[in-house]
């Protein structure tokens, strides 16, 4: 398989395609019409430089994502507001708006407080609390660690099984078969992309897990007895845990040796809950979007002529 740019994400019964600073919204409306956004992503990091280093792009490359990832979000969700036949002026459109922006900033930063509460503070306090029982660090270090990952996955099994995040699963599983019928040199089309796989190391899921996997050995190098000091330098180092993680797929995007493959297995094993089988719709919205800010024909051409 030759690694492609090309990265995406679901919304709300669409998908978004990004190729370097170009994106696509793709979104299948109420009516059955497929609504196709394009533009250019300006990123809120306004040096670029820091978006190419390495260990440090990571975590800029994770801030854009979250951004753009709601913001594309708020964007899918405006058709299906559309469907209450509320006509406003176009003041209150432009309050709406800055509302919109007010909340997408609020709701970003809820989420990560709010994850890493769940995932990394919550999991130490309970180690904390057998302190007495478990003596040993190491032991304690070891079911933190347990603990934390096993949140996670009942986390996404929980979540799973709502049935509009049942749909954006699909969706999600309709982008990765996209990305993955081009990367494995077949030509972009229904048939070919329902005959593809759904998991792919790329996947943010993946980087995730890579993230959960990296804390963890991290973590197990402070050793501060303060239980708040000790939950700070944790939250002090989570740059460089992210730094890490993303190296870590990236590398796993374009690697197939045998280790990168083992390494990248527990990610693709989560997204067997995180993807779903999409139907032929979810496919044609994910390949009008990929066809928007990628040009599969001249990449298979590229890489694929002489097979």
């Amino acid at each position: 398989m030759k690694s492609s740019n090309i990265g995406g994400q679901a919304v709300l019964e669409g998908i978004m395609m990004r190729n370097g600073d170009k994106y696509a919204v793709a979104v299948r409306k109420p009516n059955g019409e497929i609504e196709i956004k394009e533009e250019e992503y300006k990123s809120i990091i306004k040096w670029k430089r820091l978006t190419k280093i390495p260990f440090v792009r990571g975590v800029f490359n994770f801030i854009d994502s979250l951004v753009l990832g709601v913001r594309t979000l708020t964007y899918s969700a405006s058709f299906f507001e559309e469907e209450t036949g509320v006509v406003i002026s176009k003041e209150e459109a432009e309050k709406q708006k800055k509302k919109e922006d007010i909340y997408m900033a609020l709701t970003m930063v809820a989420s990560v407080v709010i994850a890493l509460g769940l995932f990394m503070v919550l999991p130490g306090f309970v180690a904390d609390l057998l302190k007495d029982v478990i003596t040993s660090r190491l032991m304690r270090t070891i079911l933190e660690s347990v603990f934390r990952i096993a949140m996670f996955v009942i986390y996404i099994v929980a979540v799973s099984k709502m049935e509009d995040i049942k749909r954006t699963f699909m969706y999600h599983g309709a982008e990765h078969k996209c990305i993955n019928c081009i990367e494995n040199g077949l030509e972009l089309n229904v048939a070919n992309v329902r005959n593809s796989s759904k998991e792919h190391k790329r996947c943010g899921t993946s980087f995730l897990v890579f993230v959960m996997i990296v804390s963890v050995i991290v973590c197990f190098f402070i050793t501060a007895e303060n239980r708040l000091i000790r939950t700070l330098l944790r939250l002090a180092l989570l740059p460089l845990v992210a730094g890490i993680s993303y190296e870590i797929i990236r590398l796993a995007g374009r690697s197939t040796h045998p280790f990168v493959e083992i390494l990248s297995k527990p990610g693709l094993l989560l997204q067997r809950l995180t993807t779903k089988e999409p139907d032929d719709a979810m496919i044609e919205v994910a390949i009008a979007a990929v066809e928007k800010v990628f040009d599969w024909r001249k990449y298979l051409k590229e890489n694929f002529e002489e097979q």
